[in-house]
């Protein structure tokens, strides 16, 4: 007979800092970013790529100092809900909740759409048939769901490994791209400076595809209830994945405007083009080399996906147990110690977010654009939960315990860089259809979960001024 769900606590001290830093890269996936990401950038922003990400690095390099500080005192699987909660109380927190669970349950739905879109690409190029992209990326979702119900180890290490192999395919391709283009027209430094076609909406907007690319970066503090020693892992797992991939995406997208081209027509190209790195390395290096980044930037979509999957079952599984879910979602399975029932709710939610918007287009929308919509819904969610760690960590350490040092003075910072960044993006001439009315879709999700939550505490009678996620996390003075 099959074991079953119990009520319990995920593996303790089951994770090392490899399995916590993998998860943060996992999710964020240079590979994967750097190929898909970078197009929407040059949409917003003109040939200014490099100049977003030199502002982003620095945005996001403020918001890590909040989760640094968070996470050297506190850890629990709630990640930067549990944080916001200790700073701002248990009602803000309930939305940070549910807005960290959108974000990761997006971009799991999102990224293994992304996953089927390069997948059938990388299979057509190797044997010419032409298999829908939603077959691949149900086969994947259904793989995600094993690996992360099984064993939290396997899926870490996985991860890991999958994504330094496809970061070191991605740099030898892009280096040698950068030389053949030196060699012919030049490289220029136009990508981090404003051109006539840049304006400051174009670069709040871009932002948010920049954000995509680093979100996740967080992810390792959803590890914190299975984690040795998380007040010491958790914080360098963080601030070294922000570092990590900011050196990357600064050089790769400095590398993918010059070999387009800085003319309208180069950067047209460059905004509209599904995988930027496919398409460039099909056009400056070899079919073969062309085929196998293909599978490795698929292989990268489908790690992050499987962080992703990772991060929002523990995320749920959190909301559940601290009473802002329902309870049967924080059930750990008996043997594997795994968030069993989020797992299998989170793997629903995400089959069905797929087959509603393929089905909704008449089955005619290919999986690069179900990733960007679905994907820019969950980070305008998560540049919201940045901004309010931001917040959350001026109260905490400066307001509250009078820690006034440049560890308050950096989230201050980022706070006043997110803000921008979202009123870019809720502006009603800021964008187009349909992602003008993504914003709505995010409040609503939001409306919707937190009315959940009030349903659940007033059932239960529970005062909702007492912190029970504060409470529940692992503190250390």
């Amino acid at each position: 007979m099959a074991e079953t769900s119990s009520t319990g606590t995920l593996h303790k001290d089951a994770l090392g800092f490899f399995e916590v830093i993998a998860l943060s890269v996992a999710i964020l996936a240079p590979t994967f970013a750097s190929s898909m990401n970078f197009g929407m950038i040059a949409a917003d922003a003109g040939s200014s790529v490099s100049l977003v990400f030199v502002i982003s690095v620095v945005s996001l390099l403020f918001v890590a100092t909040a989760f640094v500080k968070f996470g050297s005192r506190y850890s629990s699987a709630g990640s930067a809900y549990t944080y916001i909660e200790v700073g701002l109380g248990k009602h803000v927190g309930a939305l940070s909740g549910w807005a960290l669970l959108l974000t990761y349950t997006c971009w799991t739905a999102g990224c293994s759409s992304a996953f089927g879109y390069l997948f059938g690409q990388f299979v057509l190029e190797l044997t010419g048939i032409d298999i829908s992209w939603v077959v691949f990326t149900l086969l994947a979702l259904a793989g995600i769901w094993y690996i992360t119900y099984s064993d939290v180890h396997l899926s870490t290490r996985l991860m890991l490994v999958v994504e330094l192999i496809a970061v070191a395919l991605l740099l030898v391709g892009l280096i040698s791209i950068a030389v053949q283009v030196a060699g012919t027209t030049g490289l220029s430094i136009a990508p981090f400076q404003t051109s006539g076609d840049t304006t400051a909406t174009g670069i709040g907007t871009g932002m948010v595809a920049a954000i995509l690319s680093f979100g996740g970066f967080e992810g390792a503090a959803s590890l914190g209830e299975e984690t040795r020693n998380p007040h010491k892992y958790i914080p360098v797992a963080i601030l070294s994945t922000v570092i990590f991939a900011g050196i990357v995406y600064v050089f790769v997208s400095f590398v993918e405007v010059n070999a387009y081209g800085l003319s309208p027509e180069g950067i047209a190209a460059f905004a509209s083009s599904g995988s930027a790195v496919v398409e460039l390395s099909s056009r400056y290096l070899s079919p073969t080399f062309t085929t196998i980044i293909t599978l490795f930037i698929s292989i990268s979509a489908f790690s992050t996906a499987l962080g992703s999957m990772t991060a929002s079952s523990r995320v749920l599984y959190q909301l559940a147990k601290d009473g802002k879910a329902p309870i049967s979602l924080g059930k750990v399975h008996p043997r594997h110690q795994t968030p069993s029932v989020a797992d299998g709710v989170i793997t629903v939610v995400a089959v069905a977010t797929v087959l509603a918007v393929f089905l909704g287009s008449g089955a005619t929308i290919d999986g690069f654009l179900v990733f960007q919509y679905v994907g820019t819904i969950g980070t305008i969610a998560l540049v919201l939960v940045y901004l309010l760690t931001c917040i959350a960590a001026i109260a905490e350490f400066g307001v509250k315990s009078h820690e006034w040092t440049w560890q308050n003075i950096f989230p201050a910072a980022g706070s006043v860089l997110l803000a921008y960044v979202l009123w870019a993006n809720v502006a009603p001439d800021a964008l187009e259809f349909p992602f003008n009315i993504f914003p709505f879709v995010v409040i609503a999700f939001l409306a919707a979960g937190y009315a959940v939550t009030s349903i659940i505490w007033r059932r239960s009678s529970t005062d909702p001024q007492v912190s029970t996620s504060a409470e529940g996390a692992t503190s250390q003075a």
